[in-house]
């Protein structure tokens, strides 16, 4: 009895132990899931993410369209609750809340010719077709669907500026591919219309073309070159209702071009070379990452890239933590986007072709990703960040300030602030490599002296507070330009600018000019100095017509993240600070109309969108550390998942899901600029950090479901007793160790000298 039960003991043994060592030579693409974030549940979002084929920071996104005419509700073009599909375009955005992109659609269709993507509520009505999810899957750098209504199934792979198609016809069925140049978002918004576009037949197995289109980024260009597998044997070229058969040029506005192919037992392969400079850089960018006909070495290559880059963190946890971490970083590295062909040309902000070997990137979510994604590219992906500081610094030099927005190479002005400063200022204090901080600096003080849209710094300077009456979003905006006026001050004084220091330092401080004390919160001012009435620390604003931008005076109230100590004397002392984010965490109640950004509630917390994403841990400031530990924790367990909704609100380029790679393992930048990252409840029982040529691991012991709070702390082997760890403690590598439990320790970092500074 005793030796069988020892053979079974070492028999399990042996099987979690193989089980261990499989885990861990298991490849990180596996645990991305691109269809986390991909749809919501009935009245709530998702996270507005794609599932289809791209490679880290690429041009090209090839993924599948859902609507013939995507709008906000299904920015990113794909909507999980949809069984239509349009085609399948090149460029996407994700997590936005605006749809825009969508160029150059493909669709393998058989049977007659349609011209048209037809309508999803009538089948065979167009092009496009049904599908179901158990017909299609997806990994980095692959996409694969079967189209029900043409019985074809449909491959997508990636590189940089190339997509590359497999299409598998049925035997007997006239095999067609449909190109789309006016596939676009909704027609109107923002003003989108296609302003001229161009087929051109190169050979019987080359396309060429391009449009010029407007939209949310304005009058963008796009070029494309294709090449077949198999000979084309006839093409239908339409613009708009008319037909033209076998021509070899066409020029027009309203543009699908027909291709028909003979059907035979290999797939139709296609592939196609983008360009924002010329259908020649399309060629050579075509030719320079998918010389040849192989379809699966190119998938392997694009598995191999993502791999690459999520090998920068290791962790260890659950089977979904681990899915949910690795689908985040994937999320977070798709954007920025290089816009550069392979030879380094590129059209700026003010549409000159010109050339930098390093890239030039766009697709700049600042007022979302300079809060986590950009701390998070510091630590792991430094020599990106600095090109995408010095892509920022050359739309200083031709457009004369910092991006806001930047789409394509084109300012569009969403959002409020200018919070490319954060992000530019940050890579300059941590020693990013290949950065003129002198240029740098004369950026960050340009963008923030000149008036441009939504950023009036002559009123800024008269008032020292934005008057409702004269600029709307008036609080928000108050606030968010008083934080980038503190990075602006700080690159001062590292560059021994006093003058300059002490007057941002001094700007920085104009967010107390609106608070008031009679109700406690940042309210409007007429350009009077009179609190404008009524008033509701509930009532939502949107973009514009209130003085909050996508949320409301609780949720605005906690932003002041270069001065918390300040928000806390104005609060009372850290009593009634504490007291007040009590009440905002257990508020449930609502006034008037939510915005559609709010979402992910927890009170008044509001995870869904930005604003409230840094408060969580602002019990760490206020001597109650295990409070961020159980907020954290909640937000973590109960508003992310594996499924379709996993994203509690818009992913905003990776923002959403930055916040989840940070707080899983420990901390996070309330203050993104400060180099100092405050101290969570981590869920991981191992990360391990690539930082340059050092690793920095935090380690968990007993962390579970139930061993949410921290007990005790080691940093480097010796008591850390801080609820705060800097970026010196991580990139010059080490251990952080945490011991957890199912209790409180309240005497760990409540001590003063323990908090952020």
């Amino acid at each position: 009895m005793i030796r069988s039960f020892n053979k079974k003991v070492m028999l399990l043994a042996l099987i979690c132990a193989a089980t261990q060592v499989n885990a861990q030579n298991a490849r990180l693409t596996n645990y991305v899931n691109p269809f986390i974030g991909t749809g919501a549940v009935k009245s709530s979002l998702s996270g507005n993410t794609y599932p289809g084929a791209t490679v880290p920071f690429g041009m090209v996104q090839l993924s599948p369209d859902t609507r013939d005419e995507p709008d906000w509700d299904a920015a990113c073009g794909y909507d999980h609750n949809d069984t239509f599909i349009a085609g399948f375009s090149h460029t996407h955005l994700s997590g936005t809340g605006v749809a825009e992109l969508f160029d150059v659609l493909f669709m393998p269709i058989t049977g007659e010719i349609k011209t048209r993507a037809g309508d999803k509520n009538q089948p065979y009505s167009g092009y496009g077709s049904a599908f179901s999810h158990d017909q299609e899957s997806a990994r980095p750098g692959y996409y694969q669907v079967k189209l029900k209504d043409h019985d074809v199934n449909v491959e997508l792979t990636a590189a940089a500026h190339s997509g590359f198609h497999k299409y598998t016809f049925p035997k007997g069925k006239q095999a067609r591919v449909v190109i789309d140049l006016n596939h676009s978002m909704k027609k109107g918004n923002w003003g989108c219309h296609v302003v001229s576009a161009q087929f051109r037949m190169v050979n019987d197995h080359a396309i060429e073309g391009y449009r010029v289109i407007t939209g949310w980024a304005k009058l963008r260009k796009i070029y494309f070159y294709a090449e077949f597998s198999k000979p084309v044997k006839g093409n239908d070229f339409v613009d708009g209702g008319t037909q033209y058969f076998n021509q070899t040029v066409i020029n027009g506005t309203d543009l699908r071009a027909i291709l028909d192919f003979d059907t035979d037992d290999k797939p139709l392969l296609a592939k196609i070379g983008l360009s924002a400079v010329s259908p020649e850089n399309a060629k050579l960018n075509l030719t320079t990452e998918i010389p040849g006909w192989d379809f699966d070495k190119t998938v392997a290559a694009a598995d191999a890239q993502w791999e690459q880059e999520l090998e920068k963190i290791k962790v260890q946890g659950t089977p979904d933590q681990m899915q949910i971490f690795y689908t985040g970083l994937y999320h977070a590295f798709i954007q920025p986007n290089n816009l550069a062909d392979v030879n380094g040309d590129y059209v700026g902000s003010d549409y000159a072709v010109r050339n930098d070997k390093n890239g030039f990137y766009s697709t700049f979510s600042l007022w979302d990703t300079y809060r986590a994604t950009h701390p998070l590219y510091t630590l792991i992906q430094p020599q990106r960040d600095a090109a995408f500081v010095n892509s920022m610094l050359r739309q200083y030099e031709t457009y004369g300030y910092l991006p806001i927005w930047q789409l394509w190479g084109q300012e569009n002005y969403c959002m409020i602030g200018n919070h490319a400063i954060p992000v530019v200022v940050d890579a300059v204090l941590k020693g990013l490599p290949g950065i003129d901080a002198e240029r740098a600096y004369e950026a960050v003080k340009k963008s923030s002296t000149t008036d441009h849209p939504g950023s009036p710094f002559k009123v800024w300077e008269q008032y020292h507070y934005m008057p409702e009456n004269i600029q709307t979003q008036s609080v928000s905006l108050t606030l968010e330009m008083a934080y980038d006026d503190w990075c602006v001050a700080q690159l001062a004084k590292k560059l021994g600018k006093t003058e300059d220091y002490q007057h941002f330092m001094e700007r920085s401080a104009y967010f107390k000019n609106l608070y008031d004390k009679s109700t406690g919160f940042f309210r409007s001012k007429d350009d009077k100095g009179n609190f404008i009435a009524p008033f509701s620390p509930l009532e939502y604003g949107g973009n514009g017509g209130n003085p909050f931008t996508e949320g409301n005076a609780w949720q605005y109230f906690w932003y002041v993240p270069q001065d918390i100590k300040g928000l806390i004397a104005l609060t009372g002392g850290e009593k009634n600070f504490a007291a007040k984010l009590d009440t905002f965490f257990t508020l449930s109640s609502k006034n008037r109309e939510v915005n559609g950004n709010a979402s992910g509630f927890i009170g008044q917390y509001a995870h869904g969108n930005e604003p409230s994403q840094h408060v969580t841990y602002l019990y760490d400031y206020a001597g109650q550390p295990w409070k961020t530990q159980q907020y954290v924790n909640k937000v973590m367990n109960e508003l992310y998942n594996t499924s379709s909704s996993g994203y509690s609100g818009n992913d905003d380029c990776g923002q959403m899901s930055s916040w989840y790679v940070f707080s899983s393992m420990g901390f996070y930048p309330v203050n993104p600029t400060s180099g100092i990252y405050a101290i969570g409840s981590p869920t991981m029982k191992k990360a391990v950090m690539q930082v340059g040529d050092k690793t920095f691991t935090v380690t968990a012991a007993n962390v579970s479901a139930k061993n949410i709070y921290i007990q005790s702390a080691k940093l480097n082997g010796k008591k850390h007793d801080r609820v705060y760890i800097t970026q010196q403690d991580i990139t010059t590598g080490g251990t952080l160790e945490f011991v957890m439990g199912p209790k409180p320790n309240k005497s760990w970092g409540a001590k003063p000298a323990d908090r952020p500074q």
